[in-house]
């Protein structure tokens, strides 16, 4: 069994991911983001739009490190620990949709979620790349773009479009109307059952770039070849978008090379800078949200949920605790625009100072 080799640079992309992940699901009010930190609002890519499948391809490079204990093979231990992280990954998302449970109307849960989605991703991703190895990877992913391609197409006319898209089709057939998510003006779910199809090759795409660095024995020379792949990723991604667009909410295909392209380029440019050159320390505040990601942002989706609970009586009337920070302690002295960023910066600082505690500490959080 050979033990795995940590790679600072991951951690650091998985840190900086979570970071801009919180940054942008807490502002201080919806009505006032600045551009970069809003997602499109249905084809596009805007710097938001990056951060979710490049936490979820720095999953797929993680698993190839995580999968030699295993030897990379479908072992009876390996498959229970896959389905088992899955599993509770998944139910961690959905207790965070129904939280803070008492008082919920559990008819109109929503099933689906970002938890939900990096479990369903990562448990079919897992059995892939552990069953098939690493010709059964380079065979799936092209059946999964292409297929979905194909699946969505199928939907005939305003196939992509935000009412006809067969995303939307699956969702409400599956779970119904009142279990998904409605923020678009029509149930409709970002991180649908059927798109999760594409995300799991975003991936899928982040195992073998992680494959790729741990088996090259030139570290300079993997990272030259992995800047050449991953622009080689965004430019086809930016072809194909021209007859299948960029587009988050439905995870197309594009999007999937595009995105990938991108993470394996900054990945690459931090293993040059931090495991290559050495320069670490100026990476550090990343580095310890990237050793424990997924616990520090089901945290901040739960103070952020007990943020709209809590309500206070001011005039009258019944206000959240979060209105009452944002207006008085950020808007107030900063305007409305940079109150709301700094809103969002004062909580990554604090979840910075825990994150920091448990670093130190040598507190790992596995989920």
């Amino acid at each position: 069994m050979e033990k795995a080799k940590r790679l600072v640079a991951l951690d650091v992309l998985r840190g900086f991911t979570v970071a801009l992940m919180i940054t942008v699901n807490n502002p201080g009010s919806w009505r006032h983001i600045y551009a970069p930190l809003e997602h499109s609002k249905w084809n596009g890519c805007t710097p938001t739009d990056l951060v979710f499948p490049f936490f979820l391809f720095a999953v797929g490079t993680a698993m190839w490190f995580a999968f030699k204990k295993f030897n990379h093979n479908l072992t009876g231990e390996a498959t229970k620990k896959v389905l088992k992280r899955t599993a509770l990954i998944f139910l961690i998302g959905l207790g965070l949709n129904a939280f803070p449970f008492f008082g919920i109307d559990y008819s109109h849960l929503r099933i689906m979620g970002v938890l939900q989605r990096i479990a369903l991703a990562y448990g079919v991703a897992s059995l892939i790349v552990l069953a098939w190895k690493r010709i059964g990877v380079w065979i799936a992913l092209p059946v999964l773009l292409l297929g979905y391609w194909g699946l969505l197409i199928l939907g005939g006319d305003g196939a992509l479009s935000l009412q006809g898209n067969m995303v939307r089709t699956v969702d409400l057939a599956i779970f119904g109307s009142n279990h998904v998510y409605h923020g678009y003006g029509i149930p409709f779910d970002p991180e649908g059952l059927l798109s999760t199809i594409p995300a799991i090759g975003t991936v899928l795409i982040g195992y073998l770039v992680g494959r790729q660095v741990d088996v090259r024995t030139d570290k300079s020379r993997a990272v030259k070849d992995l800047i050449l792949a991953g622009a080689a990723m965004t430019f086809a991604g930016v072809i194909w978008s021209f007859v299948f667009p960029l587009n988050k909410p439905i995870w197309s295909s594009s999007y999937v090379l595009y995105t990938a392209g991108l993470a394996t380029i900054l990945l690459a440019f931090f293993i040059w800078i931090i495991d290559i050159r050495g320069y670490k320390k100026w990476s550090m505040p990343a580095l310890v949200f990237g050793m424990n990601p997924l616990f520090i942002f089901v945290l901040s989706g739960i103070i952020g949920r007990l943020l709209y609970m809590i309500k206070l009586p001011v005039s009258g009337e019944s206000t959240p605790l979060k209105t009452l920070i944002y207006e008085h302690g950020f808007a107030s002295w900063a305007g409305n625009l940079n109150g709301s960023l700094f809103f969002a910066l004062t909580l990554i600082f604090l979840y910075w100072i825990l994150a920091d505690v448990l670093y130190r500490k040598k507190i790992f959080i596995k989920i």
